[in-house]
């Protein structure tokens, strides 16, 4: 597919870099890492580390080794830390390679513990309330009561994971806080990372020595309900293929869902949920034309998706249509689509011609 041929995927690399900075300015404390998990949140790994590379971010995470791996090459010196953890056997990689491993389980501090392992830094993931990965409360006093492994390891961080630092008011952001400092009385000395992209923006309380920031790095807003503080780093559009003249009374779509309530005009684009384009946007979502919305009617199918085009006597076939970009925010599909940004962006699939502008 070229850029010429039904969808197009442009990703601002000079404003993921921007949005960097404005993180990095917030975080006074200490430095700001580039979490660029799931190939950075669907943009393309590979380009955007470097990007931030090149603006000074020195800190990087990834969810995989083999994301880890991949970067490794394009980003010397820096820290490339593994949120998963080793797997069993996976150890001589990461020192090979100077990746950082994250531990959040006490049979990974004992794997890395060993001899021939301890000297190469990890990071420590302490549990206070999203009860997926890292250390619980149970873990910790094991560990207060028998610290032997624990001496044997050589930390660059301490870290956890906030539940809810999107909600400035919710109780839990406080209870976490909390428990992570106290938490921490067992690692004198060793540097802290708590927030996440919106914890960067709840306060003194959360600042640390590392903070990790994600989506807001991508333009998602990392402040729900308020003016989002970051740049928009993408646009998608899509090309019309065929416009078609309805009666009244007429469906469009699979199990006609949607029927016109006049003679309309359906513009079909070059887009469907096999591109992540979400089928839950059926009925509710729209598009951009000449700033304004252009509603999506009908089910989105695999590989396309209707529009009513009946008040824009201009779309003929050719015609691009801003599915995320000027006047449609990812935060704004996303809502339409009963999901997040974050879902949004890593759906995005393989068949756009994607341009990178730096």
């Amino acid at each position: 597919m070229t850029a010429t041929e039904g969808a197009v995927l442009e990703i601002d690399l000079a404003a993921i870099a921007a949005n960097w900075r404005s993180l990095a300015a917030r975080h006074p404390t200490g430095p700001v890492a580039g979490v660029v998990k799931a190939d950075a949140y669907g943009l393309g790994a590979t380009r955007v580390a470097p990007a931030l590379f090149a603006a000074g971010c020195r800190h990087f995470f990834v969810a995989h080794l083999n994301e880890a791996l991949a970067l490794r090459p394009l980003l010397p010196g820096a820290m490339i830390a593994v949120l998963n953890g080793p797997l069993p056997g996976t150890e001589p990689a990461y020192l090979t390679h100077d990746i950082t491993p994250v531990l959040g389980a006490r049979d990974a501090i004992a794997r890395w513990s060993q001899p021939d392992l301890a000297p190469h830094p990890a990071i420590l993931h302490i549990d206070t309330g999203m009860n997926r990965l890292g250390l619980d409360a149970h873990d910790i006093a094991a560990l207060r009561a028998d610290p032997t492994q624990l001496a044997r390891l050589t930390l660059r961080y301490v870290m956890t994971h906030l539940v809810s630092s999107e909600i400035p008011d919710d109780p839990e952001n406080l209870r976490q806080a909390a428990a992570f400092a106290a938490a921490r009385t067992l690692f004198p000395g060793v540097p802290h990372s708590t927030a996440n992209s919106s914890g960067l923006f709840l306060g003194p309380r959360f600042a640390s020595d590392l903070a990790r920031p994600g989506a807001a790095l991508y333009g998602i807003n990392p402040t729900p309900g308020l003016r989002n503080p970051m740049q928009p780093t993408i646009r998608l559009r899509a090309q019309v293929l065929q416009v078609r003249h309805i009666a009244q009374g007429e469906s469009v779509g699979y199990n006609a869902t949607w029927r016109a309530a006049r003679p309309s005009r359906i513009a079909t684009a070059c887009v469907g949920y096999a591109d992540g384009w979400p089928r839950s946007l059926s009925g509710r979502g729209h598009a951009i034309f000449d700033a304004r919305a252009v509603p999506l009617v009908g089910r989105v199918s695999m590989d396309l998706t209707t529009y009513d085009v009946t008040d824009f006597p201009s779309i003929a076939p050719g015609a691009w249509l801003d599915l995320i970009g000027p006047g449609i925010p990812i935060d704004a599909v996303a809502d339409a689509a009963e999901t997040n940004g974050y879902e949004i962006l890593t759906r995005l699939g393989a068949r756009y011609a994607r341009t990178w502008r730096a």
